[in-house]
């Protein structure tokens, strides 16, 4: 009797691979050959979930936006303002080895994404719900602000989530889980004293 296969699981498992390799080798280690091997399946029978590299990479990527979808739709928020901003917006950081993986991935496909214009709608997908992430925490902490302010609190906070990404990914050893928690919980009752 034939093997039943769950394809979607089979293509999530493949995706992971990717983001292995890239953790360990980087994206430009990525071949399809590699990846199969890694995955412990031929080359043709990757062909048979990936028609090509591109598809692959659009698939790990998308991986990473679903997968941060799913721990937000998780959240029950149920705490104080600034406690439920706080475990929102950390579902968007590295702050296990899950989300190192996806982040490191994210970073390796987010470069790329600038001469791949499939891998550029996912960017733009993805950096729209930081954003929006980013709105929701600032109007929950800061309603009385006028619409300037907000923006630019937004931008700030923004920006501030990108770089405790990129830094915990270049420097795990000094912007550690606790050191994100500890900034984004200051920063957040910092915009909270401001309404």
């Amino acid at each position: 009797m034939p093997k039943i296969v769950d394809h979607e699981n089979q293509k999530e498992r493949i995706a992971e691979v990717v983001w292995n390799i890239i953790h360990k080798e980087g994206l430009e280690q990525c071949t399809v050959r590699k990846i199969a091997k890694e995955a412990g399946i031929s080359a043709g029978s990757m062909r048979h979930y990936f028609p090509n590299q591109a598809k692959l990479f659009i698939y790990s990527m998308q991986l990473v936006v679903n997968r941060v979808k799913t721990r937000i739709d998780q959240l029950t928020f149920t705490e104080t303002p600034e406690e439920n901003a706080k475990q929102l917006l950390l579902q968007l950081l590295p702050i296990d080895a899950e989300r190192k993986l996806e982040m490191e991935a994210w970073f390796s496909f987010t470069a790329k994404s600038i001469s791949d214009p499939e891998l550029k709608q996912l960017r733009k997908e993805m950096n729209e719900g930081i954003f929006s992430a980013c709105q929701m925490a600032v109007e929950a902490l800061c309603p009385s602000q006028n619409e300037m302010e907000r923006k630019r609190e937004t931008e700030h906070l923004y920006a501030l989530l990108d770089g405790l990404a990129l830094h915990a990914i270049l420097k795990p050893d000094r912007v550690t889980h606790e050191m994100i928690d500890s900034v984004l919980t200051n920063h957040l009752q910092t915009l909270s004293d401001q309404k």
